[in-house]
């Protein structure tokens, strides 16, 4: 773990940013393309650690994975019968609350476990439902054991999906799978980051699998074939997300190349949210640019549907003229970290003038000087340290290296986007 420096922007920024992989998107197709009817390829896929760790732990269960030698992005996937196991989670929400379902349908017991800030990330709703369902789980949160049978009857489950919307994307993502299919029935507080639920119901149809969602806050999915299918990866919307606020809060402006026309990625709101704030965007033949405005305005929005962009928007609001109310992100608490607390301590910790709400936070304008920003292991943590750093001197950002998660080079890219226009 390494103090790194975070690049101060001389002027505005003027940058083209070429992105990888979608992470949300990546680890749907590898393990629908390990449940499918046949063998599959994945191409741009991700190669961060989250997404090593999927392709590590369906190695481990017995799926036949290649990667090429000659583009590590394209990967083959060769489905074959599931067997016991040990599954490391990293810190990946994905591989330990998509991998539960998959395991029940080995041959044999499963052991999941992960990083130590991994065992307070809440999963009893996903080990519970699986229970309700007739299968055998050791444990309610990490380290824990799935007692896998071979096959598993599944029928209806109600849960609280309000913690989180992989909840019920791991559900579905194997329900074809399970002898009687299965029905979710969501039953509490609204689920956040409902459009990660819209990415799985696509991806879904797209192998064949028909998601009955007629119902409020309720999918059925029968039992069906998942067909294979080849996939090509979208870049990743929500590390897009970093970027366009380097142009935001510097007045400059960044481009995306291959951003998608339609998409079902929520990260792709970051560019209404900069454009309330004042930015200008254009997208023409592929490609996104953000152009920062001459002053940033504060913002008031019920972010419930995009949590994960919550530390760059929040990053971008403390840098902006106006308060700024961000709303909906209560289910925040139990990320990574405990983002909410996080981010008033470390905005506060510069000189800003943050508190927190029942269910999101306040941002204040306030001049900021620089200092240490933890980031407690969290990537999101890390990049918005790194956004503050580019227009505050002197801000220095701790364990960096966590932004492997999602992205495997962020320092080097950054630097290359601040330094070379």
């Amino acid at each position: 773990m390494s103090i790194w420096t975070a690049p101060l922007a001389d002027g505005r920024i003027q940058a083209t940013v070429d992105l990888p992989g979608s992470k949300s998107i990546t680890n749907r197709a590898l393990v629908l393309a390990a449940l499918a009817d046949g063998p599959s390829t994945i191409t741009g896929t991700l190669r961060s650690r989250d997404t090593n760790l999927m392709l590590s732990a369906l190695t481990e269960l017995g799926v036949g994975v290649r990667v090429d030698p000659a583009d590590p992005t394209t990967v083959s996937i060769e489905p074959r019968p599931l067997h016991a196991g040990e599954v490391f989670c990293g810190l990946a929400g994905t591989v330990m609350r998509f991998l539960p379902p998959v395991a029940a349908l080995a041959s044999g017991d499963v052991a999941f476990d992960g990083d130590p800030q991994a065992r307070q990330r809440p999963l009893t709703t996903i080990l519970d439902a699986l229970r309700d369902l007739g299968v055998g789980v050791d444990g309610d949160s990490l380290p824990f054991v799935v007692h896998g049978t071979g096959s598993a009857d599944g029928g209806t489950v109600t849960i609280d999906a309000s913690g989180s919307s992989q909840f019920v994307s791991g559900l579905l993502l194997a329900a074809a799978r399970f002898d009687n299919g299965i029905t979710v029935r969501h039953v509490g507080a609204p689920v956040p980051s409902t459009p990660h639920i819209d990415m799985t119901v696509e991806m879904l149809a797209t192998a064949g699998v028909v998601v009955d969602t007629s119902q409020p806050d309720t999918w059925r999915v029968p039992p069906s074939v998942i067909k294979a299918v080849d996939v090509a990866v979208e870049p990743d919307l929500s590390n897009a997300a970093a970027f366009l606020a380097a142009a935001a809060v510097t007045g400059g402006e960044v481009s995306i190349p291959r951003w998608p026309a339609t998409t079902t990625q929520p990260g792709a709101q970051i560019v209404d949210i900069l454009a309330e704030m004042g930015c200008t965007a254009e997208l023409f033949d592929g490609v996104l640019t953000v152009r920062g405005p001459e002053r940033l305005t504060g913002i008031s929005r019920n972010l419930r549907d995009i949590g994960e962009l919550t530390p760059t928007i929040a990053a971008v609001c403390a840098l902006a003229d106006g308060e700024s109310l961000l709303s909906g992100i209560a289910h925040l608490r139990g990320h990574e970290t405990d983002r909410l607390a996080a981010l008033v301590t470390e905005i506060n910790k510069l000189g800003g003038d943050v508190s927190e709400t029942d269910d999101g936070l306040i941002i204040r304008p306030a001049p900021l000087h620089g200092g240490q920003w933890d980031s407690y292991a969290d990537h999101r943590m890390a990049t918005a340290g790194a956004i503050i750093g580019l227009v505050v001197p002197s801000v220095t950002v701790d364990d960096i290296e966590t932004t492997s998660k999602t992205l495997p080079d962020f320092p080097g890219m950054w630097q290359q986007m601040v330094g070379h226009p």
